[in-house]
C-alpha cells in the first residue's frame, strides 16, 4: 500500500487545492477585533450558502480509499475541537489517487478547497470524535458530488 506523509500546511504548499486562515489566531489587517473577509468563497448566486455538522471518527488505520469532487463549488471545513488531517487531489474530472497529498490542519482553521480539487472527510488527530463544520451551497451533496472508490491497488495510507 502506498504512504502518504502528512504536512504542515501552509499557504504555498496548499495554493494549488484552496486557502485557509486561522480563526483562533487571525493577524494582519482588522477593524479592531474583527478580521474581515479572511477567505472568500465563490457560489453561483442560484443556492443559499449552508453550514452542515459533520462527526468524524478517527479511524484506527487513516486509509484513502476513495474521494469526492465537486464541479460547481468550493467547499469550507472547520474543525471546531480537534487537529484534523485533511487529503487532497487536483482538480478534475478523473481521479489522481498517485497525487494525493496530505496536510495537518491545526484546530480552529478554516479550508477552503477549490472547486473540482479531489477529497473526503477531515480525520480527527487526537480525539475519538471531531465535531467539523461543512459549508457548501444547498443540496450539493445531492446535486454537484461526485465520489470516486479507488481500487485496493490505489489505496493509500497517511502517516504521521
Amino acid at each position: 500500500m502506498n504512504k502518504i506523509k502528512v504536512k504542515e500546511i501552509t499557504a504555498e504548499n496548499f495554493k494549488e487545492f484552496g486557502s485557509f486562515t486561522d480563526f483562533m489566531n487571525p493577524d494582519g489587517y482588522s477593524l479592531g477585533d474583527f478580521y474581515q473577509d479572511r477567505l472568500r468563497m465563490h457560489n453561483s448566486g442560484k443556492m443559499q450558502m449552508t453550514f452542515s455538522p459533520l462527526l468524524v471518527r478517527r479511524p484506527e488505520k487513516m486509509i484513502v480509499n476513495m474521494a469526492e469532487y465537486h464541479n460547481y463549488t468550493q467547499e469550507g471545513v472547520l474543525c471546531l475541537d480537534d487537529d484534523v488531517i485533511i487529503h487532497v487531489a487536483p482538480a478534475g474530472k478523473e481521479p489522481v489517487p498517485e497525487c494525493t497529498e496530505a496536510f495537518y490542519v491545526p484546530q480552529g482553521t478554516m479550508v477552503l478547497l477549490h472547486t473540482g480539487v479531489w477529497h473526503l472527510s477531515a480525520i480527527p488527530v487526537k480525539k475519538e470524535l471531531a465535531h467539523v463544520m461543512i459549508v457548501l451551497p444547498e443540496r450539493t451533496y445531492a446535486n454537484d458530488c461526485v465520489v470516486v472508490e479507488y481500487p485496493e491497488e490505489k489505496w493509500m495510507e497517511i502517516e504521521m
